[in-house]
């Protein structure tokens, strides 16, 4: 597989038919938003089959013949198929195909819609562009073996013309009489916000968001994507578990999508609905905490570790701490001479005990320091007291005339 990243391919030409539908249709409904009166009942029927369109491409396109997420009756696959026909985006077929290939090739030049190439790459430029690049391959074996999908691939602009511009304009025309309503809002509109929201699935998706269960490659979860997309905007989760029939793993994210599915279940339209095992979603999320833990850990200031302290004895710990504030607490020698002015409990207990060992003070006899307080005290060691802590076996203890000082803290 290429991990090469060419982030300029070179154009080679322009995809005249996928430009002129980007453009024609927002046109369309821009001149039908400042010459045409607005209707209500066609509002209504933008909406629902802005989702129905949508539906066909997140529940059709994508998780059923991209992923394969779960089994559709055929009631269900003729709804899903005419729904992703609706939105104009290509065949199931060549929609599939180029999903999955993406998938397998993530971030590579392989990848059709590699994310390395910039937010407007993403969004529209793997579509309208023809470049020197090739897309990577991907196993369509089943694709090619399912009638129905074959059929709207043959079939396919003659259905996209049908169902994504002639059916939206008619119904409000012949039911209500809004013939430019239905043209202008259900048909341009609709198809124009339906295009450029799956389009952020490919694009914002990939850069936009959090990376909970894998930050090794681009996609990223994130509400806004998700409200945009149907429930797709959870995308570094469906990275990792692409099969799943849910985008959002957790009950309370967005995921309408998820949610039409499970009912087409309920209602016998849907079944062997996939679910990645909960143990290896969560295995993957404490995977990336604990990867976040450790930076900040590494980020944290720590005491100097033990094998890298001195080892003196008593006689020169009481010869260094006349020069220097030095106290004895749990085996450990510690300079507080910096800290002595900010002491709470003021500095005259610190100087007048210099040399002297103060565990018994500090863990109550004097005053029971918090967690912060041990922490900080830590911070201070710069040596350990010979016979003061138990040693290994092999540590060797040289002789005080080689720890007549104690090291400096960095």
């Amino acid at each position: 597989m290429s991990t090469e990243i060419n982030k300029f391919p070179t154009v080679t030409g322009f995809r005249w038919f996928n430009i002129a539908v980007l453009l024609i249709t927002p046109s369309i409904a821009l001149a039908g938003a400042m010459w045409v009166t607005i209707c209500y009942k066609t509002v209504w029927f933008s909406i629902l089959h802005y989702i129905f369109t949508m539906l066909g491409i997140t529940a059709g396109y994508h998780r059923l013949w991209s992923h394969r997420a779960y089994t559709a009756s055929l009631p269900l696959q003729w709804f899903l198929i005419i729904g992703g026909t609706s939105a104009v985006q290509g065949s199931c077929y060549w929609w599939a195909r180029a999903h999955r290939s993406h998938h397998r090739h993530t971030d590579t030049d392989l990848d059709p819609y590699n994310s390395h190439r910039g937010l407007f790459w993403t969004h529209i430029g793997w579509m309208i562009f023809k470049t020197n690049l090739r897309t990577g391959t991907a196993d369509i074996s089943d694709l090619k073996k399912d009638k129905l999908v074959q059929f709207q691939h043959r079939q396919y602009f003659s259905l996209a013309i049908l169902f994504g511009l002639v059916f939206p304009s008619i119904v409000p025309g012949l039911v209500w009489g809004d013939w430019w309503g239905g043209f202008c809002f259900a048909s341009a509109l609709r198809l124009t916000v339906a295009h450029h929201s799956t389009f952020c699935i490919n694009s914002i998706a990939h850069y936009l968001g959090s990376t909970p269960y894998d930050d090794r490659l681009s996609p990223r979860d994130h509400l806004l994507s998700a409200l945009l997309t149907m429930g797709e905007g959870y995308h570094n989760f469906h990275h990792q578990f692409p099969m799943d029939y849910r985008n959002a793993y957790l009950w309370y994210q967005y995921d309408p999508t998820k949610w039409f599915i499970a009912l087409c279940r309920i209602v016998g339209f849907a079944r062997n609905l996939q679910r990645f095992p909960s143990n290896e979603i969560q295995k993957g999320a404490l995977t990336m905490q604990l990867k976040a833990l450790k930076k900040t850990q590494d980020a944290v200031k720590w005491p100097a570790p033990v094998e890298e302290l001195p080892v003196v004895d008593w006689e020169a710990f009481q010869e260094a701490s006349k020069s220097r504030n030095l106290i004895l607490v749990s085996g450990f020698i510690h300079d507080v001479s910096s800290f002595i002015e900010q002491h709470p409990g003021g500095p005259t207990l610190l100087i007048k005990n210099s040399g002297r060992d103060m565990t018994a003070s500090f863990f109550g006899g004097i005053y029971a320091h918090s967690n912060a307080a041990h922490n900080l005290l830590a911070m201070m060691r710069v040596g350990i007291l010979a016979g003061g802590v138990e040693m290994p076996a092999e540590r060797t203890v040289f002789p005080p005339s080689q720890h007549l000082y104690i090291a400096e803290r960095a």
